[in-house]
């Protein structure tokens, strides 16, 4: 190798590396950017196969099929009657519980004051408004508000986007698929074909296994509940429903409500609902996920568990959300790429 020929290997290695550096570098910048457009693509892949389901149908017999962007407008309103019903049903009541918890929660405070006192833990002349931490500055609290609704804004942006783009790129995903197609070499693309087709499959899988969860714990604690003696037992079944969409901590979040409200009844009642929540969740997170993500996407359970760690713990509950699909894409590319490679070498 010439001296001409080292020079030029050194600065494209060199280009390279800086290349390389540069785009990790703005790809952190725009993370949330990149998080959005993967959650929007995954939710586009997953609902693909109901699209195509219903694109096949015919609105009458010897007529045309039902345009694509009509299946996907279909799919979109039942999204949104189905979120109004749950609201309808869900929000009324949880906010008139809500107040009467707020107008009650003096005397239960009161209550535990008086027994915290009768075991000499505070003194007896404490009032629970002196356990409230002081006013902020008027400053101070235009700046938290300020700050809560750039948030408020920020989700709620983030929220349409994930809503409204995967109708875009279920509209345009065969042109999609082609033009990646595109950057792939010829002897290569039957192979890029087959992966994105497994990958729309055991996607579409997983979000079918989510719905079939969703309706397993919302039966089984609307059953719970009523039989424990909780007002507004299929709310709460509805709550426990849309919670278990949110891994990790989305069952904890939907079992509050439903022990504030067997508060409500009594002490007791609370601690059964607090019990049967936590017993819901055991089987749920050691048997029920694993079972029906194992059959519904093909991975192993271990894999599910491992993925669910470490998509929480990189990314907190995003990561947890999408820890399964993503273990799922990821087996279908090594088992395309690597396990496929080393049958045609055997057969060789």
């Amino acid at each position: 190798m010439t001296d001409a020929e080292r020079n030029r290997v050194i600065a494209r290695t060199v280009t390279m590396s800086l290349a390389g550096i540069i785009l990790v570098l703005v790809a952190y910048q725009v993370r949330q950017v990149l998080l959005t457009l993967y959650v929007s693509g995954l939710l586009a892949v997953g609902l693909s196969p109901i699209v195509r389901r219903i694109e096949r149908n015919r609105v009458t017999p010897g007529r045309k099929r039902i345009p694509r962007w009509l299946a996907i407008l279909s799919i979109y309103i039942a999204f949104l009657l189905a979120v109004a019903l749950v609201l309808a049903l869900t929000l009324p009541p949880l906010v008139e519980q809500v107040r009467q918890l707020a107008e009650d929660m003096p005397t239960y405070m009161n209550r535990l004051l008086a027994f915290l006192a009768d075991r000499g833990l505070v003194r007896r002349q404490t009032q629970w408004t002196s356990l409230l931490p002081g006013l902020q500055a008027p400053g101070a609290v235009v700046s938290n508000v300020f700050g809560a609704v750039q948030s408020v804004i920020g989700v709620f942006g983030a929220l349409v986007t994930v809503l409204v783009l995967p109708f875009y790129l279920l509209l345009e995903s065969t042109s999609i698929h082609g033009f990646f197609l595109g950057f792939v070499r010829p002897e290569n693309r039957a192979r890029a074909d087959r992966i994105t087709r497994a990958v729309t499959v055991k996607v579409g899988a997983w979000l079918g296994g989510q719905l079939l969860l969703a309706a397993i714990i919302g039966a089984t604690a609307t059953l719970g509940f009523w039989l424990i003696g909780v007002p507004y037992f299929y709310v709460l079944g509805l709550v426990a429903a849309v919670g278990e969409m949110i891994p990790v901590v989305g069952p904890i979040i939907a079992a509050v409500p439903a022990v504030l409200l067997g508060w409500t009844v009594s002490p007791q009642t609370a601690l059964i609902v607090l019990a049967y929540s936590w017993a819901q969740q055991v089987v749920e997170n050691n048997f029920l996920v694993p079972r029906i993500m194992e059959r519904q996407v093909g991975v192993s359970p271990v894999t599910i568990i491992v993925a669910l760690l470490i998509g929480s713990t990189l990314f907190g509950l995003v990561g947890a959300i999408l820890a399964v699909p993503t273990a799922a894409i990821v087996q279908v590319i090594i088992q395309e790429v690597f396990v496929k490679d080393e049958e045609e070498e055997k057969k060789k």
